[in-house]
């Protein structure tokens, strides 16, 4: 464990009220021909934002200092187009800078996860999205079908054309060899009116540079729980290509009449060390012993923190305003439900 870590596992005080930001925390804003970059680190000395020209190139073409403004942001700009760039930030405590990151809320990152996107959110949109709406479902009638996004078409007969893909439940008509409906048409036929879907979100256990290599996980090791996961995509190495399939597929779920849940782990995380959890605000996130190791209350390596004040509204208020991104989320952002990870 790090001096650092050390350092903040023996005096992790919550940080003031007027460093919890009351807005949505937004850390990469793409407007064009400008790209604002926000992360919230309070207690850090120092914070960067890097920029690359692919998710796995080592050498940053652009290296900006942040400014401490207020609530915790540390916020920089960049004054041109740099769409389709990556970025990450690097933040600096206690007199050492720390491993980057992509940050804590990126919503769209590439392959891996490493690193945030900047993306032309109107790009991962597919034709109709504006107009999606799911379907209402009286709560007596709800029914609700638990799966997983491989394991639902994976297998050589399902008659799927994108097994074990987002892609997937937008086929119609596929049948085995036995003339059984297989896919999406399989889900009608049982009668569901839910489907609850696997993490969804970035895992780190799947490296989506290999997917040649037959990995396999639930995906209850989360890493970037604002973007979806990229092995289930056609093509991981695109951050719009991920979104926007995983938006086709909620798509085609709700023309055919189903409503969609999200299934998240928030009590724990992958190895802590490599998430933007630890690499901003270093033991604030999680629970840590005096020693600076990690309580482990969930039986997976380290359990978050969600009395702190900033990981509640993560929890909560990111959660519903980043993974429901619709076009009312304004005036649906003021009252929360047992809906808040349900596309509704």
């Amino acid at each position: 464990m790090s001096a650092v870590a050390l350092a903040m596992a023996a005096s992790c005080a919550e940080p003031g009220v007027e460093s919890i930001p009351q807005a949505p925390l937004e850390e990469c804003v793409y407007n064009g021909d400008n790209t604002e970059f926000s992360v919230w680190a309070p207690t850090a000395e120092a914070a960067q934002v890097k920029l690359y020209h692919s998710a796995s190139d080592t050498l940053a073409f652009a290296t900006m200092d942040m400014k401490l403004g207020k609530d915790g942001l540390w916020n920089a700009a960049v004054n041109e187009d740099v769409k389709g760039a990556f970025y990450a930030f690097q933040v600096k405590h206690a007199g050492e800078w720390l491993e980057e990151t992509a940050g804590i809320a990126a919503k769209a990152v590439g392959v891996n996860g490493w690193r945030g996107a900047v993306v032309d959110w109107a790009e991962t949109n597919p034709e109709g999205w504006a107009e999606d709406k799911s379907p209402e479902i009286d709560p007596s009638d709800i029914i609700v079908y638990e799966m997983h996004h491989r394991d639902f078409s994976i297998h050589q007969t399902s008659g799927v054309t994108n097994k074990g893909k987002y892609l997937a439940l937008t086929e119609e008509g596929t049948k085995n060899p036995d003339g059984l409906a297989t896919g999406i048409d399989h889900l009608k036929e049982l009668g569901v009116t839910y489907v609850q879907l696997l993490p969804s979100t970035d895992f780190i256990t799947v490296d989506e540079a290999h997917l040649e290599n037959n990995q396999y996980n639930w995906g209850y090791d989360p890493y970037n729980y604002n973007a979806v996961e990229g092995s289930y995509s056609t093509d991981p190495f695109d951050p719009v290509v991920r979104i926007k399939e995983f938006k086709q597929m909620v798509q085609a779920l709700h023309k055919a009449g189903f409503r969609v849940i999200l299934d998240v782990v928030y009590n724990h995380t992958t190895d802590a060390s490599k998430t933007g959890f630890q690499r901003t605000m270093p033991g604030y996130f999680y629970r840590m012993r005096p020693d600076g190791t990690y309580f482990d209350g969930s039986g997976c390596g380290n359990e978050t923190a969600s009395e702190q004040a900033m990981f509640r509204k993560y929890m909560v208020l990111m959660r519903f305003l980043t993974l429901t991104t619709r076009r009312d989320i304004a005036l649906r952002s003021t009252s929360f439900s047992i809906a808040i990870s349900i596309w509704h």
